[in-house]
């Protein structure tokens, strides 16, 4: 992506973080929502089981175009190696998300990525991610459609 394009994402993590500050009390619908249009909190339809769950905001990562979806980590979860076919950025909204860098999975080699700080997860690389004592709320923008291969069905790149 060139940096026309990580200008555009970063400018969309910002008006999405900026969206989820009030509830839907504080941010009434305007006047005339076909110049602006939102989702308030309360409305987002949270999917996914286990450890983490998340919601698109703008497109899916299962088809062809930009999607911006936030995710949520719960305590005590970790993915396993794997890897995807796109590359994927992340904004680091809240807690701390706990990121490996290897197709041998180990908690313990983990780096902590805080509340603030911009990931850049690379196609064909393995990795896993997750939670550890507190949950990670994450923005995440790529360009589907997204494909993930874990390391246990298919050979892990190194």
């Amino acid at each position: 992506m060139n940096n026309l394009g990580k200008s555009f994402c970063l400018s969309l993590i910002w008006l999405g973080l900026l969206s989820l500050r009030g509830s839907a009390q504080d941010n009434p619908p305007p006047p005339d929502a076909s110049h602006v249009v939102f989702l308030a909190p309360d409305k987002m339809k949270w999917e996914g089981e286990g450890g983490q769950r998340h919601v698109n905001l703008v497109g899916d990562p299962s088809k062809p175009g930009l999607y911006v979806r936030l995710a949520e980590w719960l305590p005590g979860n970790m993915s396993r190696p794997h890897y995807h076919s796109t590359i994927r950025y992340f904004y680091v909204a809240s807690g701390t998300w706990w990121v490996g860098s290897s197709n041998t999975y180990d908690p313990s080699k983990t780096w902590p990525m805080r509340a603030g700080t911009f990931v850049t997860h690379f196609p064909g690389k393995a990795h896993f991610d997750g939670a550890k004592n507190e949950h990670g709320v994450l923005v995440e923008i790529g360009e589907g459609p997204v494909a993930s291969t874990t390391c246990q069905n298919a050979p892990c790149p190194q």
